[in-house]
């Protein structure tokens, strides 16, 4: 047997005998990937009158993704049951601290023990991975002090070994993108209210509707939208057209501002601007946009650089004449380079040569 399969199957045949060893379980579900894959494993082991899969509503959970988690759980006979969270109520995480999932988690959880203790049931689990150790987590923290297990996580399965055991399973969420909450996407610092999630929903929405794309986030910074595609949407993007329309949905989202990172979507982009301070000091003589202009024309890119978002942290780039298309293509990273190097944390390109500003209160 291939050796890279026969360390999949051991890992299914752990999952297996630890799912045993509880004897019946109540499931976080969202019906992504990883509890998804959970969901059923329990299913098939434990049976549906010892599962429970509980699903919490709140602003922040994609609307999208509520509709998948609906659709597979039917697909698959599995028990559910939806609860409404308030975390929104808890000034904690509606500061957007940066251990903001921990305030989340500590609501979900705690509603969590109290349903597992009404209905019997041993043990609450919840997705995550193996890959997820390496990951700013703070939900984490939550779950070991409320005693969540994950199951996943302890038998050592990665999200790319959940989509094949997914897949094999016939689960139609094997090759879904991830789709984590929509709080995620709104800059550390700036309040989670109602309204940004709204928008930020509402943008992710328009886009989808002008295009297909494996992985698409709408970062919010402020009144500024920063637009994450995956590199096979970079490319499609450098066509006028199709740029125009992307700027447009994010304006009809009610977003004053939007730009492109030329970095492209990564998991966790938040993230590179944690902790104290999100931006360095200019290394040259002047601001750090005037350093990124002066770095950029060293190696012949025109372009007028401007910061953008709270604390300044990303470069936005207006390129001086059509010069857009080769910013997203041959000269991509040397443009990522060297304003990175002039001290910002993330580098974009105005979608539009229409800078749209309309002050909107959220």
């Amino acid at each position: 047997m291939d050796l890279a399969l026969d360390d999949l199957l051991r890992k299914e045949r752990a999952l297996h005998a630890l799912l045993r060893q509880y004897g019946s379980v109540l499931v976080a579900y969202s019906g992504g990937v990883d509890s998804a894959y959970l969901a059923k494993a329990a299913l098939d082991v434990l049976g549906p009158q010892s599962v429970l899969a509980v699903t919490g509503r709140s602003p922040s959970y994609p609307a999208e993704q509520y509709e998948i988690a609906v659709a597979v759980a039917d697909s698959i006979g599995l028990p559910r049951l939806e609860i409404e969270t308030d975390e929104l109520d808890d000034p904690s995480y509606a500061a957007n601290p940066v251990n903001r999932c921990y305030y989340c988690k500590v609501d979900l959880y705690s509603r969590l023990e109290a349903l597992a203790r009404e209905r019997g049931l041993a043990a609450i689990v919840d997705g995550c991975n193996a890959d997820d150790l390496s990951d700013h987590r703070p939900g984490l923290k939550a779950a070991r002090e409320l005693d969540v297990r994950s199951p996943l996580q302890e038998v050592g399965l990665t999200k790319a070994e959940i989509r094949v055991l997914s897949r094999q399973a016939g689960l139609p969420t094997w090759n879904m993108p991830a789709s984590p909450c929509l709080a995620s996407r709104i800059s550390y610092g700036t309040p989670v209210t109602i309204g940004r999630l709204r928008r930020i929903e509402e943008a992710e929405s328009r886009l989808r509707a002008i295009g297909e794309w494996r992985e698409l986030r709408v970062r919010q910074h402020g009144e500024l939208a920063r637009l994450e595609v995956d590199a096979a949407g970079l490319a499609r993007l450098v066509e006028p057209e199709l740029r125009a329309r992307a700027a447009r949905a994010l304006k009809d989202a009610g977003y004053t501002r939007a730009c492109l990172d030329l970095r492209g979507y990564r998991r966790g982009a938040l993230n590179e601007a944690r902790g104290p301070g999100t931006k360095t000091d200019s290394p040259g003589d002047g601001t750090p946009a005037l350093e990124a202009e002066r770095r950029l024309l060293e190696i012949g890119i025109r372009a007028r650089v401007t910061d953008a978002g709270p604390d300044g942290e990303i470069a936005v780039l207006q390129p001086v004449g059509d010069s857009i298309s080769g910013l997203l293509t041959v000269r991509r990273d040397a443009a990522l380079e060297r304003c990175e190097a002039a001290g910002f944390r993330y580098v974009a390109v105005e979608l539009s040569d229409a800078c749209f500003r309309r002050p909107e209160p959220l």
